[in-house]
């Protein structure tokens, strides 16, 4: 049987950690850029005796904040649970989680149902190396224990590997619209755990296995993909699929076995006896009404803007989407422009303007009125396609106003139809081949003496205006 016999189900828990200033349940500074080990780390986060935590208001307001976008149900009681294991990263022995009465449920993005989303600590970060002698050892860096993180977990209806990989682009875009997390995956801001199963009956779920701790969305894809065919391949030849944690091996592209399967009992989830339980209802700032106030233009309502308002295209629209600067750079320039001047500085900006910003020689980002003041004279007919293109270079390396860089190099396009009469007469003397060629009906002969007009005026005749004159001479010609 082939893998279309198959029915690939996944379901995703995915941890990022907030922006907030100091840590979940202490003092301590956030920052995860920290390059000094253990240096923001006091005895509440390290779990010595006698030290009692206390719940960070910000972070309950950045996973409140996350609900209301989604369209989620926001609890009215919420409690923090101990989740007790061992393990060298969770100092305490339990970490503070939330278990039966998380803040967040319901909801949906990108397509796709979510179960819930709660708050808790993160782990301490470990490291693995070997010793000169051949001997392997680890440490542990506790600056990260103890961060506020969030955890959204999805309902399982996602059916293939990338519709895993765009919603969770679509949820980092989320995260950093709002400005709860950065979620930059690369230094673990924000981590994917994927539970995969296949079934040849659409209504009965297979052997899930999980694989954690994917840190880049080409990670979370490739990991589906190879799980949902070692599944099959088992099942194939009539074997079982064991449910068990498993982990993503970069270098070898393969999944790897870490441990048997753990379920919710065995970590032995109880309220934490040290927090307070939280009536979310009686803090006026957690009010729906006010954390939706508090939102900005949400990632999907940005996208339909762009191409419903503005008719931009799918690959621009996304462009401007999927990066805020590059949101905020292009709406600057669209304030003063009309719909039909906003497509074209999308072309500029989008193509051009990023074209050039991956060569050594751009030296800056034009400021949004210039290339606002740039799109106006496009359209105006004051300067061509390529002069356009030549000027946007000049401001990208040294800056400068559009027209006086045009009036400077010489790149205003000339629209008077005497002086283009007199630069295509000769052109046209020239090629009595190609007028009667045009004569003759041939269309191609037309663009051949606009072209030529062009190369004689080094880009600055007007194009229409050529085309127009063009005509006239060669119906005049014998």
């Amino acid at each position: 049987m082939s893998e279309n016999d198959y029915i690939t189900t996944v379901g995703l828990e995915i941890h990022a950690e907030l922006k907030t200033l100091t840590k979940m349940f202490c003092r301590c500074k956030n920052d995860p850029d920290e390059k000094q080990p253990n240096a923001n780390i006091c005895p509440v986060c390290m779990g010595h005796p006698g030290t009692l935590p206390y719940i960070n208001k910000e972070a309950v307001k950045h996973v409140l904040k996350v609900g209301v976008a989604l369209g989620s149900n926001l609890a009215d009681f919420s409690e923090f649970d101990r989740k007790n294991y061992f393990y060298p990263d969770i100092p305490k022995g339990y970490q503070i989680s939330q278990y039966k009465y998380p803040m967040v449920s319901g909801g949906s993005i990108h397509g796709v149902d979510l179960t819930r989303i709660h708050l808790e600590e993160d782990t301490a970060k470990s490291s693995h190396d070997q010793g000169k002698g051949g001997d392997e050892y680890s440490l542990v860096d506790f600056n990260r224990a103890g961060l506020p993180l969030l955890e959204l977990v999805t309902e399982p209806v996602i059916h293939s590997a990338k519709q895993a990989g765009d919603f969770a682009r679509e949820l980092q875009l989320l995260f950093r619209t709002l400005g709860v997390a950065d979620a930059n995956m690369e230094k673990g801001e924000m981590r994917v755990e994927a539970n995969i199963s296949v079934s040849k009956d659409k209504n009965k779920f297979g052997t899930k296995v999980e694989v954690k701790n994917l840190n880049s969305f080409r990670a979370v894809e490739r990991a589906i993909d190879f799980e949902v065919k070692r599944h099959i391949a088992l099942l194939e030849k009539g074997e079982k699929i064991e449910q068990e944690t498993r982990g993503w091996d970069e270098n070898n592209q393969k999944t790897f076995l870490q441990r048997k399967k753990e379920n919710s009992h065995d970590y032995r989830y109880f309220p934490d006896p040290d927090l307070p339980k939280l009536k979310l209802s009686e803090v006026s700032e957690f009010s729906i009404e006010s954390l939706r106030a508090e939102l900005p233009e949400l990632p999907w309502e940005k996208r339909k803007r762009y191409l419903e308002t503005y008719k931009l295209s799918p690959q621009h629209a996304e462009f401007f989407v999927s990066d805020l600067k590059a949101t905020i750079y292009f709406d600057e320039i669209t304030k003063s422009l009309s719909p039909e001047e906003v497509l074209l500085a999308s072309n500029y900006v989008a193509v051009d303007l990023a074209g050039l910003y991956q060569k050594e020689d751009f030296k800056q980002f034009p400021k949004p009125e210039e290339i606002a003041s740039l799109v106006k004279m496009i359209k105006a007919g004051e300067v061509s396609s390529r002069g356009a293109k030549d000027i946007l270079a000049i401001m990208a390396t040294d800056g400068g106003d559009p027209r006086t860089i045009a009036e400077s190099k010489g790149l205003f396009q000339k629209s008077d139809e005497g002086a283009i009469e007199v630069l295509l007469k000769p052109i046209i003397e020239a090629n009595p081949n190609v007028v009667a060629d045009y004569k003759s009906g041939k269309e191609s002969a037309l663009m051949f003496f606009v072209g030529q007009g062009m190369k004689a005026s080094k880009g600055s005749a007007n194009p229409e205006v050529l085309k127009k004159v063009a005509i006239q001479l060669l119906r005049n010609t014998n």
